[in-house]
């Protein structure tokens, strides 16, 4: 009788996911992860054929850090109507709406520009939008996720949304590197109009996630929110779009001081890469430097009152901390932020690397992307698994020692070259390791976050775990020109070594309850 009843669960939970709301969020899902590989690896590869040095390939990944930085504009996009569309579709769907309009509008851009002769900054401006507007879509759907059915629902919510989120991937990843090589456009022979119509063709497959905006039901409000409270959005708002200018500015005003720098810097200590890295982390927090300063002269300035600074940025971190105490907290912290330092750093130049040693793009496309995330699916429920069975901080600790230890394969390819075998040898462990660390990972962070706070709380959570890597990810064109891809290799697997006795410390400390 019990194996009949355990029948009926299993069938009707399976029954669920024909749930409008469940459904909603596989489309959601598609829309929320066709961007992201259109920054990355598709970006990264359409330069390389047109010729742009590593280096500078590498960069771009910096256009993705708007992902490590949505928490700060998250309290707006919560609660701050948008003219004209707020009144038509309601909060969520606006928001939705413009930020998928702007992903389309910016992809679109990127699709007018050839990196071969025209200056990369105006691409990488489009690309900067790209990550900007792609965040602001994440940051809604969360929101509606949440709003839009009851605690049993979101599991199952969450899953569609990872499903769609992985096929999103593999429409840009696979997908446009497949639609480029048919379009006529090779290592040897790059071809502008291929590209184009394949990033044209990727802008017009967000049409899923408009329709489905349009489509369904706008979640029922549970905010508190009234219309005395627009007016501090509207300062909030201004707060914003200040402090971005001063962020922005600084990095312009700097850019001369900087180049100087780093000639003095590279004389001083012989290594240019280091030299590179070091003067632009200094940019980066005198840029953070001065966006504070410009907001407490707004706050100061009585367009911002300080308590709602305090109640939506200092009251979440001070949470926090008074939760875990002030040791433990930086413990977890940089647990957070170095976790996927190791594999993050090594994707940003993947492609390129699969590119060097003569892969075709059919084949980085088939291996790469297809299987590749085929074996992050299973890694990921593998990875649920063995969390629910042996605990999170144990498997924590075993995604992490994976995917370092998958990183040293890389430099095993780079000894062998143009090896089919091997390279679905690498890609299985790499991806399998990287699925089981992701499943962990995730909640280990849910774990972190108080009821009271989450929305806030998880999206510095999920900003920290990016923000790091994503700079050092920048650079890893520059370390490979200095270093070579096997040294290179062997540096991003060390690079995972603190993280395993942060996990081990953390856990002596840390216990997650259930």
């Amino acid at each position: 009788m019990n194996e009949l009843t355990q029948q009926q669960s299993w069938l009707e939970t399976i029954k669920t996911f024909k749930h409008p709301r469940v459904v909603t969020m596989f489309f959601f899902g598609i829309s929320a992860g066709l961007p992201l590989l259109l920054i990355f690896s598709s970006l990264s590869l359409w330069l390389r054929e047109a010729g742009v040095e590593r280096a500078a390939v590498t960069y771009f990944s910096w256009a993705a850090l708007g992902y490590s930085f949505k928490f700060v504009w998250a309290p707006l996009v919560d609660s701050l109507p948008v003219p004209l569309l707020t009144q038509f579709f309601g909060r969520r769907r606006a928001w939705l709406l413009l930020s998928q309009t702007m992903i389309m509008l910016s992809i679109a851009a990127m699709a007018m520009i050839d990196p071969a002769t025209q200056t990369l900054s105006l691409l990488a401006w489009a690309a900067v939008l790209l990550g900007f507007s792609s965040a602001t879509q994440d940051i809604v759907i969360d929101a509606y996720r949440i709003e839009s059915a009851e605690t049993e629902l979101q599991a199952l919510m969450s899953s569609t949304y990872i499903a769609g989120y992985r096929i999103g991937m593999l429409l840009a990843g696979a997908g446009a590197l497949l639609l480029a090589t048919y379009f006529g456009s090779t290592m040897t022979n790059y071809d502008y109009q291929a590209w184009q119509t394949t990033y044209l063709l990727m802008a017009a497959l967000m049409l899923i996630g408009m329709l489905t905006t349009l489509i369904v039901d706008e979640p029922e409000s549970k905010s508190l929110q009234n219309k005395q409270s627009n007016q501090h959005y509207v300062g909030f708002l201004l707060l914003f779009v200040l402090a971005v200018a001063a962020f922005v500015s600084s990095f312009y005003v700097s850019s001369e001081i900087a180049t100087v720098a780093k000639s003095a810097l590279t004389s001083m200590v012989a290594n240019a890469s280091l030299a590179g890295v070091l003067v632009e982390l200094l940019r980066l927090a005198f840029a953070l430097m001065m966006a504070a300063a410009v907001a407490k002269l707004v706050v100061y300035s009585g367009l911002v009152q300080g308590k709602q600074v305090i109640d939506t940025y200092i009251e979440p971190v001070h949470d926090f901390f008074q939760r875990y105490g002030w040791s433990l907290a930086w413990l977890l912290l940089a647990l957070v932020g170095l976790y996927r330092i190791s594999d993050i750093v090594l994707g940003v130049i993947a492609n390129v690397f699969y590119l060097d040693l003569g892969f075709t793009k059919p084949e980085i496309a088939t291996v790469v992307k297809s299987f590749g995330l085929a074996m992050t699916l299973v890694g990921g429920f593998l990875g649920g698994l063995l969390a629910m069975r042996f605990g999170v901080m144990k498997i924590l600790f075993l995604g992490a020692l994976l995917s370092a230890l998958t990183n040293l394969l890389f430099m095993a390819l780079a000894q062998m070259g143009n090896d089919m075998t091997m390279l679905y040898l690498v890609i299985s462990a790499d991806n399998l390791s990287a699925g089981i660390a992701s499943a962990a990972f995730i909640a280990f962070l849910s774990s972190l976050t108080n009821i009271s706070f989450t929305a806030v709380q998880y999206a510095i959570f999920s900003s920290l775990m990016t923000l790091l890597p994503k700079i050092l990810g920048g650079y890893s064109g520059t370390m490979v020109e200095t270093m070579g891809y096997e040294q290179f290799f062997l540096m991003t697997a060390i690079m995972g070594l603190p993280v395993l006795v942060l996990i081990l410390w953390a856990n002596k400390h840390f216990k997650i309850e259930h």
